[in-house]
């Protein structure tokens, strides 16, 4: 019984001291990313920068999964046709996880509307307008956990916990 506590109290230490390591946020290459064959290069972006790939794939998402995706901006006049892109070809959602996912991810994506993005973001990059920013990422750790379970419903199944041996050299 003593054992059995002392193994809870450990794990539960070992899982709050690496939790900021853990956070994860959700990334989907829209449309205009697949069709310009930038999916390994934005991969590539997120694995030099040390976060590990947890959950992709590659859907042609329907549009009541792109409604509720973006149902924070269903009041905006841009929406049926943003629904409407979104579901004109396959997006390639992912999940990535590492330290400060969620804002280092916004920051490695640039801003919403490329003609602001910094040289060296995945938008300052490749994107010219704002309706073929080529990218999503969420904004927030409340965002990623919505988003992430609305895109990858089956933990179990669909989002893999895996050790990666570079961690060692990424954290100290």
């Amino acid at each position: 019984m003593v054992l059995c506590t002392f193994l809870t109290l450990l794990q539960f230490l070992f899982e709050f001291i690496m939790s900021g390591k853990n956070e994860r946020t959700f990334i989907m290459i829209k449309p205009d990313g697949v069709q310009r064959g930038l999916v390994g290069k934005i991969v590539q972006r997120f694995e030099e920068k040390g976060f590990k790939l947890v959950a992709m794939k590659m859907v042609w998402a329907e549009e009541d999964l792109l409604k509720k995706h973006y149902a924070d901006l269903s009041s905006k006049p841009f929406f049926p046709g943003l629904v409407k892109y979104m579901s004109s070809g396959p997006v390639v959602p992912m999940v990535w996880e590492g330290l400060n996912a969620v804002k280092t991810g916004r920051f490695m994506l640039g801003e919403t509307n490329p003609k602001d993005s910094a040289p060296g973001t995945i938008r300052g990059d490749y994107c010219i307008e704002v309706g073929r920013n080529i990218i999503h990422g969420s904004d927030s750790v409340e965002s990623a956990t919505k988003e992430i379970n609305l895109w990858f419903p089956d933990k179990k199944k669909d989002v893999v916990d895996w050790a990666s041996w570079a961690e060692k050299w990424i954290y100290e």
